[in-house]
């Protein structure tokens, strides 16, 4: 039975820590290239049709909203 060195625990941690690295690199461009996509799409639709559309979700989530009370200043 061999005995652990000192330098195997931070050499595995090195490792775990390279992975997780990667795997933040992967999600980041995995958001990244979501990003891009909604951005041609966005760039891609025609504003001037989507005019009145978007007008009336606005109105629609503007009556959702909670009205602010109004106090009296003092």
């Amino acid at each position: 039975m061999a005995k652990a060195t000192k330098t195997e625990p931070i050499a595995n941690n090195q490792d775990e820590l390279f992975l997780l690295e990667q795997r933040k690199v992967k999600a980041l461009e995995k958001l990244a290239n979501s990003v891009d996509a909604l951005t041609i799409w966005f760039e891609d639709i025609d504003k001037e049709e989507w005019g009145p559309r978007i007008q009336w979700y606005l109105s629609e989530f503007h009556k959702l909203v909670p009205k602010e009370e109004e106090t009296p200043n003092a």
